[in-house]
């Protein structure tokens, strides 16, 4: 084995090796704070994301954190939609006041563009 060689394996471990720490540190963290089905999710967008880096494939130095920041941008998203999603359903599926519908919004629940209801119960005078 000629020096680049032994250069290449050594710089390729080491790569593996902050890959490694850096996927299992945002899995953790994302297990922690969201749950494990979340946790899995992320760790899926984040080897996507890694899949996505642009960076030559030889490359002797990765930025690994900006693959984190790219999965943890998935991440926001997914609970986004999802959060929309649940505040959407619940004033849709429901017979909600307009006084619950003026706290939604207000609280930041429900984004104000999103149509109310057509049946809204208004409370008895």
């Amino acid at each position: 084995m000629n020096s680049d060689e032994s250069f290449d394996n050594s710089t390729c471990a080491d790569q593996i090796h902050l890959a490694e720490r850096e996927l299992a540190s945002f899995i953790g963290a994302v297990k922690e704070l969201f749950g494990p089905e979340q946790a899995l999710l992320s760790g899926d967008d984040w080897l996507d994301e890694s899949e996505l880096m642009d960076s030559p494939p030889r490359s002797t130095s990765r930025d690994w954190r900006a693959v984190t920041v790219a999965a943890s941008a998935r991440l926001a998203s997914r609970l986004t939609v999802a959060r929309d999603d649940r505040a959407f359903g619940a004033s849709t599926n429901t017979n909600v006041s307009a006084i619950q519908l003026f706290h939604l919004r207000a609280s930041g629940v429900m984004r104000s563009s999103q149509p109310m209801q057509s049946r809204v119960n208004y409370p008895p005078r």
